[in-house]
């Protein structure tokens, strides 16, 4: 893994937008995967900040967003979906055909599952994924556990997911969903390019057990260390436990 330690998370947010630009510059055609939560938010104000300064142009891209809350359709308030509106997809010239999403509401949740793996498929996987890491190490929602899941599952969120995501939900954390869909381990590991961003000193632990703790379920992210092409940015905070990396 490649760890840059970052003075703020601004300045990582601004660097990350830069290099979303670059790689599209690159290939216009760019699949990418999107996060949600509070981790990205400022990376999508700079992307959105330099398309509306003509450097960046989603024209050609495609999206897949890492996961869904299960129950919820995609115009409900609370769902990732109407994050990505409001935060990214309404701002840019993305060809509405173009963005992917697992939908929350389908009545057969293993059929959507199926449905979403087979579109990334086509779509050639992914070339840029960006990622946030949770307090306990979870990706997407492949929370910690006995076992995980390569492909794209059904899965019971954990106490620390669902309070991280209470801000989606006027703060009750009692309204988030139980559970979600998600992109599962394999699609997250075959991403040919993967940037995952951590901030602030709650995530400091998790950072320290992905880099540098032992490959186990126990740690979703530690399963990055057999990628070849990670780079781990993080703010102060988030890399107090990393001192010496590279």
């Amino acid at each position: 893994m490649n760890v840059r330690v970052f003075a703020n998370e601004l300045e990582a947010a601004t660097a990350c937008a830069g290099l979303v630009a670059a790689a599209i510059r690159e290939k216009p055609s760019l699949v990418i995967g999107l996060p949600t939560g509070r981790t990205p938010l400022n990376v999508y104000r700079e992307m959105v900040a330099l398309h509306r300064r003509g450097e960046l142009d989603f024209s050609r891209v495609t999206t897949f967003n890492l996961d869904e809350f299960l129950g919820l359709p995609p115009d409900d308030p609370g769902s990732f979906r109407a994050y990505m509106e409001r935060h990214l997809f309404q701002h840019v010239n993305l060809a509405p055909e173009r963005i992917h999403f697992l939908d929350g509401s389908a009545e057969r949740a293993e059929r959507e599952c199926a449905r979403y793996d087979a579109q990334l498929a086509m779509a050639g996987g992914l070339d840029l994924l960006l990622l946030g890491i949770g307090s306990n190490g979870h990706m997407a929602f492949n929370e910690p556990g006995e076992n995980l899941q390569s492909a794209s599952h059904r899965a019971r969120l954990s106490r620390d997911s669902r309070q991280s995501l209470a801000s989606l939900f006027g703060e009750d954390v009692s309204r988030v969903p139980l559970a979600g869909l998600t992109l599962g381990m394999g699609a997250l590991l075959q991403a040919r390019r993967v940037v995952l961003l951590a901030f602030g000193v709650n995530k400091a632990a998790a950072v320290t057990g992905m880099v540098r703790g032992p490959l186990t379920t126990l740690c979703p992210a530690s399963f990055l260390q057999l990628h070849g092409n990670v780079e781990v940015w993080v703010d102060t905070a988030a890399g107090r436990g990393l001192e010496g990396s590279r």
